[in-house]
């Protein structure tokens, strides 16, 4: 089977596209940029903007199913260029397999859609989106979740992953940047440090999405549902990130401050970065207050029940293959 993968060029992206390869398919990435180690490892490159729907349009005549990972994430920029990529670009992708009539669309959502100012502990999807974001990324991933998830019918079946936190071997994003923000001194506990969250394993997450790739159709029950994602059981964060720094030569966190300071200095910083237009991420945003201070873990009874999703690498295992002592 021809399979495409938005953004094969990223860390989710590299660990589905290898896993594809071994069950025999033939994968072909679509990012803005090539990737010489994609291309030794067999795998196609059509470079586009994923926000342009001819050139969307164009890369997808041929395949036979599609994943879309490629997304613009982070904490801080422009809602129209997060808007552009990851509602419009999804929109384009399902426009593009519905004309071409491709069968399967399995797409990357987050659980940060569902995420508004309060902690969420152990829901599951019957938890509604919020009335107001206050992340640009979590506003306009839900928008193209709820886009994926209307399109399914009988002649495109779609299923939406929410994976948290994944980490693992070639993450670029999450330990590295907990890691350099820790020597540098300008990492700290936020809140009481008894806030719980899911994280997930990268085999573990590329399990799930080869799982619902392989189950959906018209008549599964998967087709237009989305489903939470994440390890055996949630870690207390401060731990897990104490944990990480250790692993890395790192002395654990002892500087705190509270939730309500970090939420406080992350408004300050969203407004005074708007008002002077810098557009260098700032050190404190009120989402990633939020994030750092409230927990957000969830059920995963559906994805175990309907994708047979459990996680084969444990926490202690997988912690031990991404950084070893």
């Amino acid at each position: 089977m021809r399979v495409l993968v938005t953004g094969a060029g990223g860390f989710l992206g590299r660990h589905l596209c290898k896993a594809l390869q071994e069950r025999g398919h033939k994968v072909v990435n679509f990012s803005r940029s090539a990737y010489p180690d994609l291309k030794e490892q067999g795998i196609e490159t059509i470079r586009g903007d994923i926000a342009d729907g001819a050139t969307v349009e164009t890369a997808l005549q041929g395949i036979d199913a599609v994943f879309h990972v490629a997304s613009k994430v982070g904490i801080w920029g422009r809602y129209d260029d997060y808007y552009r990529t990851n509602v419009i670009g999804t929109k384009n992708i399902i426009e593009a397999c519905k004309k071409h009539g491709i069968k399967r669309l399995v797409y990357t959502s987050s659980p940060s859609v569902v995420f508004g100012k309060e902690s969420l502990c152990g829901v599951g999807e019957e938890q509604d989106y919020p009335k107001e974001y206050i992340s640009h990324y979590a506003q306009t991933k839900g928008l193209a979740e709820q886009e994926v998830l209307a399109a399914n019918d009988e002649n495109l079946s779609t299923v939406a992953l929410r994976p948290h936190l994944i980490f693992g071997p070639g993450d670029h994003h999450i330990f590295p940047r907990i890691v350099d923000r820790a020597r540098s001194g300008k990492l700290k506990r936020i809140g009481d440090g008894t806030n719980m969250v899911d994280v997930i394993y990268v085999k573990n997450a590329v399990d799930a999405h080869l799982s619902a790739f392989e189950k959906l159709s018209p008549e599964s029950n998967i087709a237009g549902k989305a489903y939470f994602l994440g390890q055996e059981k949630p870690v207390n964060l401060w731990e897990f990130i104490d944990d990480i720094l250790v692993r890395h030569k790192v002395e654990p966190l002892t500087d705190k401050i509270s939730d309500k300071a970090a939420y406080k200095i992350g408004w300050l910083m969203e407004k005074g970065y708007g008002l002077l237009g810098i557009k260098a991420e700032p050190p404190m945003t009120r989402f990633m207050a939020l994030q750092l201070s409230c927990s957000h873990y969830f059920n995963h009874k559906n994805a175990e029940k309907d994708l047979g999703y459990v996680p084969r690498v444990h926490i202690k295992e997988a912690l031990d293959e991404t950084v070893r002592l």
